[in-house]
């Protein structure tokens, strides 16, 4: 009998170890990736350069004909995006050169950097 219960705390033991290095892989990897997210936001953005085809200040939206957008995998084209901000959108007129970096916000292609090209 006495064998028994040594057998039934040697598996729980065995158990909760396996729990314990679970979860601190679990919370290692969220660091680690928390440290990635974190270091991905303060790299700089490669900037595209790009072409001002229309400004709609109402709608807070540009029209650029621009180079490809890598980190969205998307081609040269000629397209509508929002702006982060939209004070962006005093800095240049219809003609303009200029470089940019876009991103995904709320679903739609947004422009988060805006400057005219040298």
């Amino acid at each position: 009998m006495n064998a028994l219960p040594k057998l039934t705390l040697s598996i729980v033991m065995a158990a909760a170890s396996t729990v314990a290095l679970a979860q601190e892989s679990t919370h290692a990897g969220h660091g680690s990736h928390g440290a990635h997210a974190g270091h991905a936001a303060s790299a700089p953005a490669e900037l595209i350069e790009g072409e001002v085809k229309k400004i709609d200040q109402d709608a807070e939206k540009i029209t650029l004909r621009h180079g490809e957008i890598k980190n969205l995998n998307m081609p040269a084209m000629t397209m509508v995006l929002r702006v982060k901000d939209p004070a962006m959108l005093t800095q240049v007129k219809v003609g303009d050169k200029v470089r940019f970096a876009a991103d995904r916000a709320n679903g739609a292609v947004t422009i988060v950097q805006l400057e005219k090209a040298q």
